[in-house]
């Protein structure tokens, strides 16, 4: 397990960076935290460090997705939100499995919406928020257990 310290907002380029040089093939990623703990304030700036230059401000909350395109390496990047599904069933009917499968990078929120069906080799990503403030990232990489 590693971790990322994230002292403040500003200090977020930085982190995404510094999570960017510890990914390797995977790719699915999930974000757990509390509501608030920054997950799509993080998914963000990691969009920015791969190269989106659309701004992503947005979660995906009512479209569950957002799909953004890398301007540098146009990689496809998927970005689930999926705090509104309440059933597996409801992650089929949208189609979830194809984009697991895809090759695609896959960031998701609120993932244990879709435990039972996600990849052996999905890096989970935990954020705390410190009590003062910051944040802190555990990331847990299978291919390194």
């Amino acid at each position: 397990m590693k971790k990322i310290m994230i002292p403040s907002v500003e200090a977020l380029p930085q982190a995404a960076q510094e999570f960017l040089s510890l990914m390797d093939d995977a790719t699915v990623y999930t974000f757990e935290g509390e509501m608030g703990a920054g997950k799509t304030t993080f998914i963000n700036a990691l969009c920015r460090a791969l190269g989106v230059e659309e701004d992503p401000t947005g979660s995906p909350t009512f479209s569950i997705i957002n799909e953004y395109r890398s301007d540098t390496t146009a990689e496809l990047i998927y970005h689930f939100d999926l705090y509104r599904i309440e059933s597996l069933e409801q992650a089929f009917d949208i189609g979830v499995e194809d984009y697991l499968d895809s090759g695609a990078l896959c960031l998701i929120e609120w993932p244990d919406r879709i435990d039972d069906i996600l990849p052996d080799d999905t890096v989970r990503v935990k954020i705390d928020v410190l009590p003062d403030g910051g944040r802190c990232l555990t990331i847990d990489n299978p291919a390194e257990a």
